[in-house]
């Protein structure tokens, strides 16, 4: 599975679930949308886009249920932790997506955008300069621009 490229790791905060990925992430983005904040008590998730075809679950499989009708959100049995998302729609059949703080080291991983914005809860934003997008699709415009906070020089 691995032809010398860095290999990408992380498991569960337990430890019972373990994967690894070996290329390099599709995307890595910040999702805003009810389901992931219901799925993760967090008003925001950032996730990392791999091809299905480089990612393994190594050892133990996490638990597997469908949030949605043909969308399955992986998690340790043992812990809880939230691990993963994938669909069944042809757009996401061939990547798994995970939850950037279950990589063993997530600070190599940068968000290039957010995604589903408009479903954002209203206090919270990032300080970043992201496109902001309505949606996940090829062909979407950016919904926003960086927030207000970062626009004008009233932090300089």
């Amino acid at each position: 599975m691995n032809n010398g490229e860095h290999v990408l790791s992380g498991g569960c905060r337990c430890g019972a679930i373990r994967y690894e990925a070996t290329s390099a992430p599709v995307s890595v983005s910040h999702c805003h949308c009810d389901s992931c904040r219901r799925s993760t008590g967090a008003p925001a998730v950032t996730f990392v886009m791999l091809r299905r075809a480089d990612f393994r679950f190594l050892a133990a499989e996490p638990k597997f249920h469908e949030s949605s009708p043909g969308v399955h959100r992986g998690f340790c049995p043992e812990c809880g932790t939230p691990l993963s998302w994938h669909g069944d729609a042809q757009r996401h059949a061939d990547v798994i997506e995970l939850y950037v703080g279950t990589f063993d080291e997530p600070a190599t991983l940068v968000p290039e955008f957010h995604i589903y914005y408009g479903e954002r809860v209203a206090w919270y934003d990032t300080a970043d300069h992201l496109p902001r997008y309505g949606e996940l699709t090829s062909n979407a415009e950016p919904v926003s621009s960086a927030p207000k906070f970062l626009d004008g020089d009233a932090h300089q």
